[in-house]
């Protein structure tokens, strides 16, 4: 792709790539001064690293269906509304999915499937999502405003003939008047209702809903960051905080003595046991408990943690969560930001206790505003006291 080249014709009202304006090199140099006009105060911040092929890299892609007349359309909502921009194909996803997207649009009018209307709540297909894997395996999500899907068996008959490499297809109910694109129940149409991808050397089995991060190449390079930055020998005890479906978690095992991995949300964690299981990782452990309160627990049971690596939402980690982690008291922590507004307020808050090492930018969205930044910090003498 030539430098400032970026051939999207709908990029300026879909919103979905506010940097689309500047060269591949500019973005950098742009995320790596936002990075550093906000953390310079706690250390040197490091070369972002970027993409050598900064397209076609997000392995899950989201649609919505709406109608336009009598046509069919599917795209983006416009932020803050729910105006569809039709994007027929999206330069930052994969290309097979962009094309079973629109294979989908052009089934439904073929077989009268009705679109669902976000005003009187009736229909049927409201939204598309499509997930890839390295290991070219592909599983579609219809997500419905009804129960069932007229010419459900045709229209998985032309898919697959068309795509042999989608693996599942999952239908998810979602009548509610809701910003949540996934209802709550899940329903497998095709399949065995997830498919498998490789990380870091591991496999992971993914589902409809499981959290998994977007870009096929950069999330290796984050995660081997986070390794650098923990810097294992093989001997340590590593909490993993908001470990989702266990995937930093069992790439830490591969170097530590042991790894508990701790998530809110008891999918996932189910999932990570599952993906534990699969690679036959015994050393990690993954407990369903709110991270802050399980950490506190363990520092008053005065159990020993060498490293925690935590990767919070975007809003940060909140005081309590802060408290424990500086109670536990770990020889250092690894922090992977997806925001580096509340990144900067958190160290500021953990600076009296541990000393800012390391901090290294990643590009895991190329055209759009969001950095993901990995922090090393490290205990200062203060605990000691």
């Amino acid at each position: 792709m030539p430098e400032g080249v970026y051939n999207c014709r709908v990029c300026k009202t879909c919103g979905g790539c506010q940097l689309a304006h500047l060269s591949y090199g500019d973005q950098l140099l742009y995320k790596r001064e936002e990075v550093s006009g906000l953390l310079s105060k706690f250390a040197e911040v490091e070369e972002i690293v970027g993409m050598a092929e900064p397209l076609r890299y997000r392995n899950k892609v989201q649609v919505s269906f709406g109608m336009a007349g009598e046509r069919i359309i599917y795209g983006n909502y416009v932020a803050s509304t729910h105006e569809i921009v039709e994007v027929e194909d999206c330069l930052l996803c994969d290309e097979v999915a962009n094309g079973i997207i629109a294979l989908i649009a052009r089934l439904a009018a073929k077989y009268h499937i009705s679109i669902f209307d976000e005003h009187s709540y009736r229909g049927c297909l409201r939204h598309v999502l499509v997930r890839s894997s390295k290991l070219n395996e592909y599983m579609v999500v219809l997500v419905t405003g009804s129960f069932t899907i007229p010419h459900e068996r045709e229209l998985i008959g032309e898919l697959r003939k068309a795509f042999p490499m989608i693996k599942t297809v999952v239908q998810s109910i979602n009548n509610r008047h809701t910003s949540m694109v996934l209802g709550e129940r899940q329903k497998v149409l095709f399949g065995r209702g997830y498919i498998y991808d490789e990380l870091c050397g591991l496999v992971f089995k993914l589902s409809a809903v499981s959290f998994y991060q977007v870009n096929k190449s950069q999330t290796e390079v984050l995660y081997n960051k986070a390794l650098e930055f923990a810097g294992l020998r093989g001997d340590e005890t590593v909490v993993d905080a908001y470990c989702g479906i266990g995937t930093i978690s069992l790439c830490l095992a591969k170097r530590a003595k042991q790894v508990i991995g701790v998530e809110l949300n008891r999918q996932a964690i189910a999932d990570a046991v599952k993906n534990m299981h699969l690679n036959e990782v015994e050393n990690a452990a993954f407990v369903s408990d709110d991270a802050g309160r399980f950490m506190s627990k363990m520092a008053r049971e005065r159990c020993h943690v060498d490293v925690v690596v935590m990767d919070p939402p975007r809003s940060g980690a909140d005081k309590k969560f802060m408290d424990s982690v500086i109670r536990l008291r770990p020889e250092k922590i690894v922090y992977v930001s997806c925001n580096p507004v509340t990144l900067a307020a958190n160290l500021a808050y953990f600076s009296r206790y541990y000393r800012v090492e390391r901090i290294c930018p990643v590009d895991m969205f190329p055209y759009t505003k969001h950095v993901e930044t990995v922090v090393l910090m490290s205990r200062v003498n203060t605990l000691d006291k």
